[in-house]
């Protein structure tokens, strides 16, 4: 017991020593050692404390930047009547300025809801006889895969039921798209209406949603969609396979491709380099502006045919109607989706010098003075003009603000005149429904040519866009009455449908996609306040599909000079959004 008692007190006198200064004295290596671990602590403990005062600085920084913005905002709400909190829209935009915004008038808050009501009307018919298919045949309520099983009137519809509010349809339209929407299909798809519906229609849900699904499915429909651009010129074929990547145009062209379905691809492809950072999708459709450039006419009147091979055009109808007519809008709206700077400059140079050639082939009729375009054939004008030809109001009042004064203010009054023929277009038949084309005789006015209707949605865009930049309510009014007049016509238990005669009212048997993606959206905004979807921040594409405006500061590429060629005219009428007719 008493050793290990002295054992213990050895133990516990020699765990005393390291605290005692003689022990380190003796030992200098030792000394060294402990005031290199005390420099040590004392700089940790220093940095510690220095990196707490700091941090506490940037939260009291943070703080007092957190309350002015709220004030900031607090200020904004109460000059914009809180017009953010309370609008019953999908996109909801609280930082506009307060020039921008219009009081929201009861009767439109009426008649958005009418319209809206009517796309839950067309909606839920297509998803209870048609669900995943293309289109609705409403009166023998079944479906059709007018383009190869896409699930059209999903994809065009996505983005008017997120800006109009209708969730659990966007919900549902969303997910068809994540687990059912594929496009290994040995399907022969006409490139220009793949891209404007779907590869639009996806990219424009993107913008609104910011849900990658949508992005990653555009990029797989335009990759199938890329082979089409390869050609001598550049110069795109119209018609692609989309699971061999054969790509070739219909017979009835004579091997030509169409001007509208090779020049309306840009809105979309831009938009996809620029949301993928891959350059590719740029790069094939602006080489297409490229090659048109070199041989680009003083007028600025293309031909509806082009060679694919030489990138020339060739003999064949100029018109602002089918096959010609969105060539032109993207030519405008590409320098807007640009925003308007150097580097997009170009597309607004061409686009003046193709107003000088529309300006050359307006008319006026006779008693009425109606305006009208006409087409051009050689050197000889065809007094006829299409419904599809009515996007041109609305295209016309959109680039009017980048005139300078007395230019711009010619453009806006030729933009309202075809606006009243337009509407005119309706007014002038029984059902009032437009035909799909009209002809013009001196001492006359106009009579409807091609007596059909299938919704088209051209003549309520450009009511929609001159009265966004005019403020003038008849343009509402108009489009009131033309809504009115679908409802009384075209509306049927299970869906809405086309008019085989605009002047006998007999029914076709087809919901065309663009009924959804368009003329019903089209309404539904002319009726809704600016700050949905307002024009500084995106452009529709021709689909009335909405992309996101993106500053562009790259350089274009210069054109140099070219042939030309000629071709016999068309022996086939197209549209501009290819319409399907039926005999039901």
């Amino acid at each position: 017991m008493a050793r290990g008692s002295r054992s213990s007190s050895l133990s516990s006198s020699n765990r005393w020593r390291y605290l005692h200064p003689s022990y380190y004295l003796k030992r200098p290596k030792r000394l060294a050692l402990l005031f290199i671990a005390f420099v040590c602590v004392s700089f940790f403990v220093w940095d510690r404390q220095t990196l707490t005062r700091e941090h506490e600085v940037e939260i009291t920084r943070l703080s007092e930047e957190v309350t002015r913005l709220k004030d900031q905002l607090q200020d904004l709400k109460i000059q914009l009547g809180d017009v953010g909190e309370n609008m019953d829209f999908g996109v909801k935009t609280t930082d506009l300025p307060k020039k921008n915004v219009m009081p929201d008038d009861p009767l439109d808050v009426q008649r958005r809801e009418k319209v809206k009501e009517a796309m839950l009307h067309a909606w839920t018919s297509y998803e209870k006889y048609a669900w995943g298919q293309d289109e609705l045949q409403p009166q023998t309520k079944n479906g059709v895969n007018s383009f190869g099983g896409l699930g059209a009137t999903i994809v065009d519809s996505l983005d008017t039921l997120f800006i109009m509010g209708l969730d659990e349809q966007f919900q549902r339209a969303r997910e068809w798209v994540a687990t059912s929407l594929h496009f290994d299909k040995n399907y022969e798809a006409s490139v220009f209406e793949t891209t404007i519906r779907v590869v639009g229609g996806l990219l424009s849900a993107y913008d609104l949603s910011g849900d990658k699904v949508f992005l990653e499915k555009a990029k797989d429909i335009a990759d199938r969609l890329l082979p089409a651009w390869d050609t001598p010129s550049g110069i795109p074929y119209n018609r692609i396979n989309l699971q061999h990547g054969n790509a070739h145009n219909p017979g009835w062209t004579g091997g030509e491709s169409i001007l509208a379905d090779s020049g309306t691809e840009q809105l979309e492809f831009i938009a996809l380099s620029q949301r993928t950072g891959d350059p590719k999708y740029q790069q094939k459709v602006e080489n297409v502006i490229t090659q048109l450039h070199k041989t680009f006419p003083a007028d600025g009147l293309l031909p509806i045919y082009i060679n694919p091979h030489t990138g020339t055009t060739s003999y064949s109808t100029i018109t602002f109607g089918a096959m010609g007519d969105s060539f032109y809008e993207y030519l405008l709206k590409a320098w807007i989706q640009g925003n308007k700077t150097e580097a997009v400059k170009h597309y607004r140079e061409m686009w003046e010098t193709s107003m000088k050639g529309l300006v050359s082939l307006i008319r006026k009729t006779t008693p009425s003075s109606f305006t009208y375009i006409c087409e051009k054939n050689g050197d000889s004008l065809s007094d006829k003009m299409d419904e599809l030809a009515c996007f041109a109001p609305g295209m016309l009042a959109l680039g009017s603000s980048g005139y300078f004064p007395g230019d711009n203010e010619k453009f806006l009054s030729l933009a309202e005149e075809l606006a009243w023929t337009c509407y005119n277009f309706y007014q002038s038949t029984p059902t009032k429904l437009a035909g799909e084309n009209y002809f013009f005789h001196s001492g006359q006015d106009m009579s409807v040519g091609t007596s059909w209707n299938i919704l088209r949605p051209e003549t309520v865009e450009s009511l929609f866009y001159l009265w966004r930049l005019t403020g003038n309510k008849t343009y509402q009014e108009w489009g009131w009455n033309i809504f009115q007049a679908f409802e009384k016509n075209s509306r049927i238990e299970s869906g809405y449908v086309g008019l085989k005669d605009v002047n006998s009212g007999v029914k076709d048997n087809m919901m065309q996609s663009f009924f959804l993606a368009e003329t019903l959206k089209y309404l539904y905004l002319l009726f809704s306040p600016p700050s949905v979807i307002p024009f500084d921040q995106w452009v529709f594409n021709t689909e009335a599909h909405p992309l996101r405006i993106v500053t562009r500061h790259d350089q274009p590429e210069k054109s140099g000079g070219g042939l030309s060629l000629q071709q016999k005219p068309p022996r086939r009428f197209r549209a501009r959004k290819e319409g399907r007719l039926t005999d039901n």
